[in-house]
């Protein structure tokens, strides 16, 4: 049986120590996330949806990693300051975490037992490109890239994994969170 996100200890952008409690009974989007990616323009919808459906219990919540050719390079600090004034970010971030390999945070160790695969655009090629580039995952469950999502519902379960090259505003990724707000 799957854990529930909720319980798990994260420390937030600011070095706050606390639990996904808070966001219990909103539907959430969580990403990895990096500054000087080429997906890094996915801030910007990724911050529009939270605005269209916060007022119906949608949270994105950003968590930066350095472990895709170490394009999240900055402190906490930085990070929060470059995603506030460049994009505009208003939803919560967190603390640099690790997604993979023995460093792999618990929140993201729950994430990807509930959810091993990830739902990728139909004949995109992101994988192939990363793999003939040297950079496939070293294991089939990893994270491939920076910018891969996470729905969770608002019991604190995964609902579905997002790969990176699927746009916060595509089409499937949109009728997935309008289902899981539906409940």
């Amino acid at each position: 049986m799957q854990d529930s996100i909720l319980t798990t200890v994260v420390k937030d952008i600011d070095g706050e120590v606390t639990t996904l409690e808070k966001y219990a009974g909103n539907v959430l989007l969580i990403v990895n996330v990096a500054s000087k990616c080429g997906l890094t323009p996915q801030y910007e919808q990724l911050e529009n949806i939270q605005k269209a459906w916060a007022d119906r219990g949608f949270v994105v919540l950003g968590f930066p990693c350095n472990q895709f050719l170490e394009q999240e390079p900055g402190s906490d600090e930085e990070i929060k300051t470059y995603c506030a004034t460049t994009w505009g970010v208003t939803f919560p971030m967190f603390s640099k975490i690790e997604v993979n390999g023995e460093g792999r945070h618990p929140l993201y160790q729950k994430l990807i037992a509930a959810a091993p695969t990830a739902v990728a655009p139909e004949e995109s090629g992101f994988y192939a490109r990363m793999v003939s580039k040297g950079r496939a995952p070293l294991y089939p469950d990893d994270i491939l890239w920076n910018f891969e999502k996470f729905l969770v519902g608002r019991d604190g379960l995964v609902i579905q994994r997002f790969s990176p090259d699927m746009t916060p505003e595509d089409p499937i990724v949109m009728e997935s969170i309008k289902l899981a707000l539906a409940k």
